[in-house]
């Protein structure tokens, strides 16, 4: 069933950043189907960018149709790995994706690679509701690095998942879902924002008196302050006015996922 969000309020943006000399990341925001998808591609020009808008078209088109989120992320791989077969791209052409879906309260999110979802709670408080698919973060769950040994580490850039990947013949898509209360916002990126943008920085653009759009600019010129290493996206939504409010004994973060780490706040 369709659900159009007329009231729903986001911002959303992507800069080349200060170093490279293509943007590979790709988004769609589609708030009348409640969808919006973030792509960043990989394999340098012609083949990292057409990888990603692959993606995000497709996903887009498949939950459309009625795919599932999980689905249509699953196919998605094939696609481009079909398309690059067919040097419609470029062999070894690659993409992360993270993806969030609304439907009435209910909000679940979709990811393969290292770009993030967050959740941005009443008051601050800031959770990342992905789990990177990434050398680091193996490390990590094994207990072999810390999170702060891992921003420094020299393969934090490597990835274990992506679209199209030719090693790979499916990938594990990341899945949560959760309630979107009232005063909640869900925020889309790609690493070019994470890799520059710390979580205490990040927090204080989220909660500020802004609008939607106000606080994606901030986020994207901050990391383009700090270094702007990487193509950088940002899309940022918040939850309808009319949503319900949340229970004061539920937790904010969605209890269903093992993918959950708490960043920051209560």
């Amino acid at each position: 069933m369709t659900q159009a969000y007329d009231k729903i309020r986001f911002g959303h943006g992507k800069h080349i950043g200060n170093v490279r000399e293509f943007n590979e990341d790709n988004y769609v925001c589609d708030p009348e189907f409640g969808l919006w998808v973030v792509a960043d591609g990989m394999g340098g020009h012609e083949c990292g960018d057409v990888a990603s808008q692959i993606a995000v078209d497709f996903i887009i088109e498949q939950v459309r149709q009625g795919h599932s989120l999980q689905e249509a992320i699953e196919q998605a791989h094939k696609v481009i790995h079909l398309a690059a077969e067919q040097n419609l791209g470029m062999p070894g052409m690659g993409s992360t994706v993270v993806a969030a879906r609304l439907q009435d309260d209910h909000f679940e999110v979709g990811w393969v690679g290292d770009s993030r979802a967050y959740l941005v709670g009443k008051g601050g408080s800031l959770y990342q509701i992905t789990r990177d698919h990434s050398f680091v973060q193996q490390m990590i769950d094994a207990g072999e690095l810390s999170h702060l040994e891992a921003k420094s580490h020299p393969y934090r850039n490597v990835i274990t998942q992506a679209l199209g990947a030719s090693d790979l013949e499916d990938v594990n898509v990341g899945y949560v879902e959760g309630t979107f209360y009232r005063d909640h916002q869900l925020m889309l990126c790609s690493d070019g924002l994470t890799s520059e943008v710390g979580e205490l920085e990040m927090r204080e653009a989220l909660i500020g008196d802004l609008s939607e759009q106000q606080k994606v600019d901030v986020l994207i010129q901050s990391a383009l302050d700090n270094g702007g290493a990487d193509n950088v996206t940002v899309v940022l939504i918040s939850a309808p006015d009319d949503a319900p409010l949340k229970p004061e004994e539920e937790p904010t973060i969605p209890m269903n996922s093992e993918a959950v780490r708490k960043i920051i706040g209560n």
